[in-house]
């Protein structure tokens, strides 16, 4: 990450922008900025949570921290 616009780093975040865009954003009409801030914390969730990964070999990335730290989120 040499800091000079080079596609490579921004690679994942891009990536995660183009998912958050076309799987929530465009898909859904949000009428005030409370629905859209309430919408994004909703996908942002599922995308973290509930969302298998094939990166992670299928595993959310919940699953994928749990099982490096031994850390387990609270129900």
């Amino acid at each position: 990450m040499d800091g000079k616009g080079r596609w490579m780093d921004n690679v994942f975040i891009e990536r995660l922008w183009r998912s958050l865009k076309y799987k929530c954003i465009y898909l859904r009409a949000f009428e005030t900025g409370s629905d859209l801030r309430a919408g994004l914390r909703e996908w942002i969730d599922y995308y973290n949570a509930h969302r298998p990964h094939s990166d992670l070999g299928g595993k959310t990335p919940a699953e994928a921290y749990e099982v490096t730290t031994g850390y387990q989120a609270a129900a």
